[in-house]
């Protein structure tokens, strides 16, 4: 399937989900969201009072889970971050990274792929054996 999620500037972002995040989006539809919702609302995700959730009210909740993890900063930014790095170490064609973060330019998706060059010469450095 795929998510419109609506970012910065009101700008529409179409990004693909895999088949497990789908799966769990219906339960929580079908299966918690109308225990707890309040109002007439579009809001997929909501809160514990039942309230469209914020942006700011994911972040705590993100912030808790890393917390529980034992990952310390983890934010909606650093998930962004590694959704777009892991897209291009595994051959992700750049327009397609583009489109997914809602960049107008590409020259700030192109950031991404320094950070991915660095990472390839880090490698090569560790484990080849005439680096």
């Amino acid at each position: 399937g795929f998510l419109v999620a609506f970012g910065k500037g009101s700008k529409e972002r179409i990004v693909p989900v895999g088949e497990a995040a789908e799966e769990w989006v219906k339960r929580w539809l079908r299966d918690v969201r109308p225990q707890i919702l309040r109002g007439r609302h579009q809001a997929v995700f909501v809160n514990y009072a039942g309230e469209p959730m914020t942006r700011m009210g994911f972040w705590k909740i993100l912030r808790g889970y890393g917390v529980q993890a034992g990952i310390r900063d983890l934010s909606p930014h650093v998930l962004r971050h590694s959704f777009a790095t892991h897209l291009l170490e595994h051959g992700a064609d750049l327009r397609a990274v583009q489109t997914m973060l809602g960049h107008a330019d590409i020259s700030t998706t192109q950031i991404y792929t320094h950070i991915h060059q660095q990472r390839l010469k880090s490698l090569y450095d560790r484990f080849h054996p005439r680096a």
